[in-house]
């Protein structure tokens, strides 16, 4: 049974970008890391077409601290792999592709008011999106690229993921969601402090 997100995560939720630039693998967690990676590189070349695996490590291997967030990823049950080259900069994107949304990051609430709002209840979310992609260092998928992934395959067909949602929308106190049932890819809405066993985020990450 997955158990609690920061637990699994080991890491403080509140980190900030100069101490999380300094956090890095041991080499045998980096090394692990890179043969899941590939394994999972070559098993979905539809996700990739054109785009060759030795210099994707190459990139990983000049940045430690994307190899840290994509360790991060995957101990919570992201599965990322490579979907794409980004124009310009050279970088790869990196997105959570498990089949549903990753079981270590379920049961959170979407951003930290909502989720200190549940606690003052007397109930107790994971966590919340926000602070959790942040303390990752990853971001979390707005409602483009998660249709963007879902024509990589089919994601969510029995869960839901937390969307990036407008600031338009959270300053009124709600969040969107999303998932893909009957073959269509559906997006929601609901108040930020809901949490749900069947309901994560999925992240993205460049390197």
């Amino acid at each position: 049974m997955i158990g609690h997100v920061w637990d699994i995560l080991q890491i403080d939720p509140f980190l900030d970008r100069k101490t999380m630039a300094n956090m890095t693998l041991s080499k045998t967690q980096r090394e692990e890391l890179l043969r899941t990676l590939y394994a999972r590189f070559e098993k979905n070349m539809n996700r990739h077409k054109g785009l060759e695996w030795i210099k994707v490590e190459a990139k990983l291997n000049d940045n430690p601290q994307a190899l840290w967030s994509l360790h991060q990823m995957e101990k919570t049950g992201g599965e990322p792999d490579v979907i794409g080259l980004e124009k310009g900069t050279g970088q790869y994107i990196f997105c959570d592709c498990s089949a549903e949304s990753p079981k270590g990051r379920r049961g959170v609430c979407y951003d930290r008011i909502g989720q200190e709002k549940r606690n003052k209840e007397g109930l107790h979310p994971a966590g919340n999106v926000l602070d959790m992609a942040a303390a990752m260092g990853i971001e979390p998928l707005t409602e483009e690229q998660y249709r963007a992934l879902q024509k990589l395959g089919d994601f969510d067909t029995k869960t839901q993921s937390w969307l990036k949602t407008p600031a338009a929308i959270t300053k009124l106190g709600g969040a969107i969601f999303a998932d893909r049932r009957f073959d269509t890819v559906f997006v929601y809405h609901n108040t930020a402090p809901c949490f749900y066993g069947g309901r994560a985020f999925r992240g993205s990450l460049k390197a």
